[in-house]
């Protein structure tokens, strides 16, 4: 049978763009280049290991945003996914990750999968809590953090560090994991990929396609919200210390007064 791999993965905001918020306070998305999430392009490529040590296996991309998230999607088809699936509706925006975990659980569920993978947070809002909550609603186990994983007789293994030790997990099938940014460098898609992700089904749904009610998601079912938000001020010109024989002093009276030593 074969081994149904389902990775969400994330259409963010440029890093090196200028990110700000929209008039309700939500990242404006309009205005600024997106791309695949950098930290699920590593989940995009343990599920590809994953599979080609599968006797059988099939790649499923996941993603909910809006139209300009298929660019997502065809990325991760390029680097050797099989299939994608996008969810967008207009009544999605402002949804928060508990919302969010409740669209991916309904549409990995629709799909049938054994093994989720994430990456570790998103680029943009950096919570990591979207692959706990997803197995909470999926009601399976949860390996996450993981620098290293495998599949092997219905078994997901992986490695997890920590600043004092490392620790070895198991959880049986059906299962979610999230994979960090020391697991492997993604692999860069051949121009042979970017023409095969062309020809791939990428299959779009809407929240009734899902039984989600639109109160459930948005704005409007939000259990998070911010108040208020304030652009970062402009970097100020620094201390430039002419060294006569004083320099090491003067950086250490500075260093002092910032109360980094």
């Amino acid at each position: 049978m074969s081994l149904r791999i389902v990775v969400t993965v994330k259409y963010v905001p440029d890093a090196t763009g200028d990110r700000h918020f929209a008039d309700d306070l939500t990242i404006d998305r309009d205005d600024v280049d997106g791309l695949l999430s950098e930290l699920d392009e590593y989940a995009v490529e343990q599920a590809l290991q994953i599979a080609d040590e599968a006797d059988d296996a099939e790649i499923t991309v996941l993603t909910v945003g809006p139209e300009d998230a298929k660019d997502a999607l065809r990325k991760a088809l390029s680097m050797g996914a099989d299939k994608a699936i996008h969810v967008e509706d207009d009544d999605l925006h402002g949804t928060d990750a508990i919302g969010t975990s409740l669209v991916l659980a309904k549409a990995i569920e629709k799909a049938g999968y054994d093994l989720v993978i994430s990456g570790m947070a998103s680029t943009d809002g950096t919570m990591g809590v979207v692959p706990a909550l997803l197995a909470e609603r999926l009601g399976v186990p949860q390996v996450t953090l993981l620098s290293e994983v495998s599949v092997e007789d219905g078994v997901v293994t992986g490695r997890r560090d920590g600043d004092a030790a490392s620790e070895q997990l198991e959880a049986s099938l059906p299962a979610v994991v999230s994979v960090t940014d020391q697991s492997g460098e993604a692999r860069y898609p051949s121009f042979k990929g970017i023409m095969a992700a062309k020809k791939k089904p990428v299959q779009s749904w809407d929240l009734s396609d899902l039984d989600i009610e639109a109160e459930e998601v948005g704005l409007e079912g939000a259990h998070t919200a911010v108040d208020s938000a304030a652009e970062r001020p402009a970097r100020t010109a620094g201390t430039i210390v002419k060294d006569e024989g004083e320099g090491g002093k003067q950086l250490a009276e500075f260093l002092a007064s910032q109360k980094f030593i």
